[in-house]
């Protein structure tokens, strides 16, 4: 026990003498050492890679997870080491209440089947973004919060450690330069020495630990194109999925063979440039009246096409593969029909270009 009192007397003497120092520094009434130039340079480099860290991986959290008491279930999850329960995302629920409506308004009508359609395709996109969601926490989220809470801390004990180290330093040169009696002298200048050792020690463990900060850019550069791998395959999944449920939709149109009467409720396809929130170009008038143009189309192209005939393109279509053609809105191409092709798909050239593509896209003109 009494060494116990001693030791934290002796550490309560140190940490106030070096407050001292460090408070006399700042009013410039003691001199400073000055690191060297190169580690100045990797400390404040040091300090930048862990600020646009925490920043970078705070607004990543956010994107990924509006929802704030989502996030902290997961920070809270994470702490104590438990996994997360699986959490329905808000398109699958989106999706399962399509699903559910329709089993109350009747699978077999028009609008029953349509909700069956659209609710399928809303869970396959919220299966997408879980997946989108599991990748981006391994790849990118937990090696970014392992450089935080791992290797920054054990960097930033050793930057107190040689703060520390160098107000000891200048305390002991403080103290040579009092002292007036050889024998004091000789004691504070044994002290500098043993200082200097120490500071000299720990500036070059401090260097060593900063210099590595480049391997943790390269891993985070790693990271950052696994991030940017995930996002885009996610994205590209969401286009394939809404292009297969614009031409099941379409189907269901043509299904239904009336388009001005009642019970034609199946919406028509929108061009895959439109996204959710926005508004079709040359806005909702413009909008209605390519529509009507749509309808036209597909009773035009309900008799069959004989020889090549020329189409204008109402909407941008995106070739899912290499047997179909791409199209521009407003574009004119050429267009024909093969024995046993199916009547929603017809070939179109454009110059030396040819391939597959869908009626409902087009107005056949005379």
């Amino acid at each position: 026990m009494d060494f116990n009192v001693k030791k934290l007397a002796s550490d309560a003497g140190v940490f106030f003498t070096r407050a001292v120092q460090f408070t006399e520094e700042k009013l410039g009434q003691a001199e400073k050492t000055e690191l060297d130039p190169h580690l100045e340079n990797l400390i404040v480099r040091a300090d930048s890679t862990k600020n646009w860290t925490e920043k970078i991986l705070r607004q990543t959290e956010v994107l990924l997870q509006p929802n704030p008491s989502a996030r902290i279930e997961e920070f809270i999850y994470d702490k104590l080491d438990k996994k997360l329960p699986s959490r329905t995302t808000n398109a699958e629920l989106l999706g399962q209440y399509m699903l559910e409506a329709a089993d109350e308004f009747g699978p077999g009508t028009p609008y029953g089947s349509t909700l069956v359609t659209v609710g399928e395709y809303q869970k396959r996109l919220g299966g997408a973004e879980r997946e989108f969601l599991q990748t981006s926490a391994v790849t990118f989220l937990t090696p970014l919060r392992n450089f935080l809470e791992g290797d920054w801390r054990t960097i930033s004990k050793e930057k107190r450690l040689l703060e520390n180290r160098r107000l000891d330093l200048d305390i002991c040169k403080a103290r040579l330069k009092k002292a007036k009696q050889a024998e004091a002298k000789a004691a504070a200048e044994h002290e500098l020495r043993v200082a200097q050792v120490e500071f000299d020690r720990q500036a070059e463990v401090t260097r060593l630990l900063l210099e590595g900060i480049s391997s943790t850019h390269l891993n985070h550069l790693r990271c950052l194109q696994d991030y940017a791998e995930a996002q885009a395959t996610y994205y590209a999944q969401c286009h394939h999925y809404m292009q297969d449920l614009q031409r099941e939709l379409t189907r269901c149109a043509n299904a239904v063979g009336a388009p001005h009467s009642s019970a034609a409720v199946c919406p028509s396809p929108v061009s895959s440039a439109f996204l959710p929130g926005q508004s079709p170009p040359g806005g909702t008038v413009s909008f209605l009246s390519s529509q009507k143009s749509s309808t036209l189309a597909m009773e035009h192209t309900k008799l069959p096409v004989t020889g090549t005939r020329k189409a204008k393109v109402l909407y941008d279509y995106d070739a899912h593969d290499a047997s179909e053609l791409s199209l521009l809105a407003d574009e004119l191409i050429m267009v024909y029909t093969v024995p046993g092709m199916d009547p929603d798909w017809l070939i179109g050239e454009r110059g030396n270009e040819k391939g597959k593509v869908p009626v409902t896209y087009l107005e056949l003109l005379s």
